[in-house]
């Protein structure tokens, strides 16, 4: 049965110290993964076993917990201390990683330059590559004209393929992904031989803050809760 249950872990009724994947007395819904995929959760016990992957989770475990204040202080409230680019210094570091790679959006590239000199005064060489780089006309993926942001002029494809390409062949060790477009960046992932975090998530109406039309999905974005985002108005 439970193979044909889809796993919910957002549609789950229960409180956070009430679900049993916080708490090993607790509860789980129809659709608890916890629950159902017990075999899937063999299965991933036994890959954080296997050498670096192992190292790897074990760094990022003691890299969250050293982001907060106030552990260990009974009746204390915890309280975050770190940005995520120093997260992210300090988590290379406690790796053993020296050759870092970094792909940007060519619309941050002042971001860009602050995050390279970031970077290398924390000690870590940097191999960057902005999404330009190889300056492939759109046009060779089917782009017309009118599609382009900018009609009428020679426009550059983004080139994920391209930047995860020159960071393999750089031999990165771990690397950094600021404001790619949606689509780009997962193929970015897709070919990248490196693990690769995210500094920062593209979203251009927001200032680069996605969560905010989250958090306002209630309010100034409720359109995001009807159907085609349309609202009276729209049509």
């Amino acid at each position: 049965m439970s193979k044909n249950i889809v796993p919910d872990c957002a549609g789950c009724p229960l409180s956070p110290t009430d679900r049993i994947c916080v708490n090993r007395k607790g509860k789980g819904h129809k659709g608890c993964p916890t629950l159902t995929k017990k075999v899937l959760t063999e299965e991933a016990r036994e890959e954080y076993q296997k050498g670096e992957v192992a190292e790897f989770a074990r760094q990022a475990s003691i890299q969250e917990a050293e982001c907060y204040g106030g552990r260990g202080k009974k009746g204390a409230v915890l309280y975050p201390t770190k940005p995520r680019i120093q997260e992210i210094c300090e988590f290379a570091t406690k790796m053993g990683y020296r050759r870092l790679g970094f792909v940007f959006c060519e619309g941050l590239l002042q971001e860009g330059k602050l995050v390279a000199q970031i970077l290398k005064a924390q000690g870590f060489e940097v191999v960057s590559a902005v999404c330009k780089v190889g300056s492939i006309p759109k046009e060779e993926i089917g782009i017309r004209d009118d599609e382009k942001i900018r009609i009428g002029e020679y426009e550059p494809m983004c080139n994920p393929i391209l930047q995860a390409k020159i960071l393999n062949d750089s031999k990165t060790e771990f690397n950094i992904a600021m404001g790619l477009c949606v689509g780009h960046d997962a193929l970015f992932f897709k070919y990248a031989d490196a693990p690769t975090t995210v500094l920062a998530a593209k979203d251009r109406i927001t200032g680069h803050n996605p969560l905010s039309a989250i958090y306002t999905s209630h309010s100034y974005y409720k359109k995001l809760l009807i159907k085609g985002f349309e609202t009276p108005d729209d049509r």
